[in-house]
């Protein structure tokens, strides 16, 4: 694209783009707009994130378009972002609109500059429908239909999700619509009328990745080590440096393969390879430094330390077997190294990665002693990645399945090498059985996937910050104590911040300035704040997860659906008894209806499809997957029992079935769970 004419490249804010007169197309070519609740989230998230450091910009990304003959603008990058704006636009406008009707204070901005979506699809006259059915303000319970397109309508309502959250005070909804329309800007990037379409899209999707933060990171280092005064020193740490970046920064590959076979059994432990026996960076750089003065030059451009590998010809992060990519990272590695940076410094940093260069800035490079602190972070870094692969799950992909793992690497000889559970349990004499739902490694296992899918975003995943500090901290791991810290934290989390009275804790302070025996103890219904398990209320679907953990951990071993549950990514509320009822059925009261009684997690597609449903004709849809020993919620499994015993679901029933999940999760701070 570098023959582009500067005008064809225009700044625009968000608003100015979103009221242009001009109509975008989404061509058939394009997949169907795809974004869930993690991207959402994160979105708005980093809008928030740059409003409140009074940036006075904050460029969204780029908008890539081309000029029709008709006028219309060809939507070639970018839709989802674009399909995303104008959600939201149109969701703030229908508040707008309902609020001034009602006559009530005003909490949503005035949006009567936004007249209509800009935005169309082609040959998807469903696509096309369903914004000018939201845009009408129609009822979304009314749009769970074929009719209409499934994911545009769950998009609306997890920003309807979004935005109703406590995060969103009054004043500060205003602010957050200024900002977003006035000082957020999109970069709309017009291709010449010449282009050859099909050519561009063969670059498009082979082009090179933009330069990482993490690589502008490496290079800071880099350069950090290069005020090194002795040559030889120097060269020791700038080869350590590049050899740990480049096998940590792969975070679906195990730590083990970024380094050749020799090093394997030095740096992880002879004829192991699931040990870590490295002392300090000084070690570290010692068994690097052989290949070292043949690598990296002690001078280096940052297009050099980036582009350039550490041996002449080979990558000292050689891989010489054939390692499968089967495993899936919780989190990537812009990420991990501020979690990793918050472990070595025991410091306050922010988990989000853009940020990545403000955060290392701050607590290590402009710092008293850089030198010191680059090379024991890099030690802390090869530790961190190590414990993570060891001892916190992955999603795996192997013999045509997909499932959480933990595993750890298992050296048998030179020509064997496996993946085995990262703990063995006593209950089971095969530490490599792939449908082992017993032992210390399942119950670990399970509360992490617990913590992970309740916090889908990359950013802040603050229950993995708790798991390295904890790891790092420990000279060995053992299970018992490691699934004690476990479900320390998780109660520390639901009962000190999610469900206090008052302001909660901060997860700084439940980390890194309490003990693991201030875990909370003997709660009792009394002392925990209903209203935060209301609709709406609830800050974290953690409370959810955390309680179908100790549902499965109770009933397991009762009832085979119970022991083969999984968690997944279910991220919507659902009212059992539903919010609108189709015809025929009356509306319950507010008051039942929000309790956390008739609450559950499902998926968004089910949330569409069953939303209107009464809880019988629920039943009847789930019970095919719970013969198929599947559910999405134990929490909804009890309720669904509770009707079939009852032949009825209402208030008693909600009200029961609240107080009986209540006093499960209340009686976890009263015992260990073993």
């Amino acid at each position: 694209m570098s023959n582009l004419r500067s005008e064809a490249i225009e700044a625009l804010s968000v608003k100015a783009l979103l009221q242009d007169d001009a109509n975008y197309l989404v061509p058939m070519y394009q997949r169907n707009y795809a974004w869930g609740e993690a991207e959402i989230n994160q979105l708005i998230q980093d809008i928030v994130d740059y409003k409140e450091k009074n940036n006075d910009r904050y460029y969204i990304g780029t908008l890539v378009v081309f000029k029709r003959k008709d006028g219309r603008y060809e939507v070639i990058d970018g839709q989802q972002r674009f399909t995303t704006l104008s959600l939201l636009a149109t969701y703030l406008k229908n508040c707008s609109v309902a609020e001034k009707d009602s006559g009530s204070s005003k909490k949503f901005p005035n949006m009567a500059w936004y007249t209509k979506a800009n935005i169309s699809f082609e040959s998807r006259p469903k696509s096309s429908d369903t914004f000018t059915a939201l845009a009408q303000g129609k009822a979304l319970h009314l749009l769970n239909s074929g009719v209409y397109n499934e994911s545009i309508v769950n998009g609306y309502a997890l920003i309807h999700k979004a935005l109703s959250t406590n995060q969103f005070k009054i004043n500060d909804l205003h602010g957050f619509t200024d900002y977003l329309f006035d000082q957020v800007q999109i970069m709309r990037v017009e291709v010449p009328e010449d282009t050859d379409l099909n050519h561009y899209f063969e670059v498009m999707n082979n082009r090179g990745e933009q330069l990482e933060k993490h690589e502008v990171l490496k290079a800071k280092l880099m350069s950090v080590l290069n005020d090194i005064d002795d040559t030889d020193e120097k060269q020791h740490a700038m080869h350590a440096l590049h050899s740990v970046w480049e096998a940590c920064s792969n975070m679906e590959r195990y730590i083990q393969y970024g380094f050749t076979p020799e090093q394997r059994h030095k740096i992880f432990g002879k004829n192991d390879w699931g040990q870590f026996t490295v002392d300090g960076f000084d070690d570290l750089a010692e068994i690097l430094g052989k290949e070292s003065k043949k690598s990296t030059p002690v001078s280096m451009s940052l297009v050099d330390i980036i582009s350039k590998p550490a041996i002449a010809g080979k990558s000292a992060s050689v891989i010489d077997e054939d390692v499968p990519e089967r495993f899936n990272s919780v989190i990537n590695f812009s990420n991990f190294l501020l979690h990793v940076l918050r472990v070595y410094t025991e410091e306050d940093v922010a988990l989000d990665d853009k940020q990545l260069i403000t955060q290392f800035n701050e607590h290590l490079i402009n710092t008293d002693y850089p030198i010191d602190y680059v090379k024991d972070f890099l030690y802390a870094l090869l530790k961190c990645k190590y414990l993570f692969d060891q001892y916190v799950i992955k999603r795996e992909f192997s013999q045509g399945k997909d499932r959480w793992s933990m595993k750890r690497l298992k050296w048998y000889s030179d020509t064997s090498v496996s993946f085995i559970n990262s703990f063995d349990d006593t209950t089971s004499t095969n530490t490599e059985d792939e449908n082992n739902y017993e032992g210390t490694n399942r119950q670990c296992l399970m509360l992490l996937a617990a913590f992970h899918v309740s916090t889908p975003t990359l950013v802040y995943k603050h229950w993995l910050n708790a798991t390295l500090y904890y790891l790092y901290e420990k000279n060995s791991v053992e299970a018992k104590p490691y699934l004690k810290h476990l479900q320390s934290t998780a109660k520390k989390f639901v009962f000190d911040r999610f469900l206090a009275k008052g302001e909660g804790q901060s997860y700084y302070d439940m980390v890194y300035l309490t003990k693991p025996s201030d875990s909370p103890k003997n709660i009792q219904p009394k002392n925990v704040d209903l209203n935060k398990l209301q609709f709406g209320k609830i800050e974290n679907n953690f409370v959810f997860n955390y309680l179908d953990y100790l549902l499965w951990h109770k009933e397991k071993n009762k009832d085979p659906v119970v022991k083969e549950f999984e968690f997944t990514f279910r991220s919507s509320v659902e009212h059992f008894y539903p919010q609108h009822p189709m015809d025929g059925f009356s509306p319950l009261d507010s008051k039942s209806l929000h309790k956390f009684g008739n609450l559950c997690l499902i998926s968004h597609s089910k949330n569409s499809r069953l939303s209107n449903f009464p809880p019988k004709a629920k039943l009847a849809h789930f019970e095919a997957n719970i013969n198929q020993k599947r559910i999405d919620s134990l929490k909804l499994y009890q309720m669904i029992k509770l009707t079939k015993t009852k032949d009825h679901w209402s208030t008693d029933e909600i009200e029961t079935h609240g107080d009986d999940m209540l006093a499960i999760l209340c009686a976890s701070t009263n015992v260990t769970i073993k």
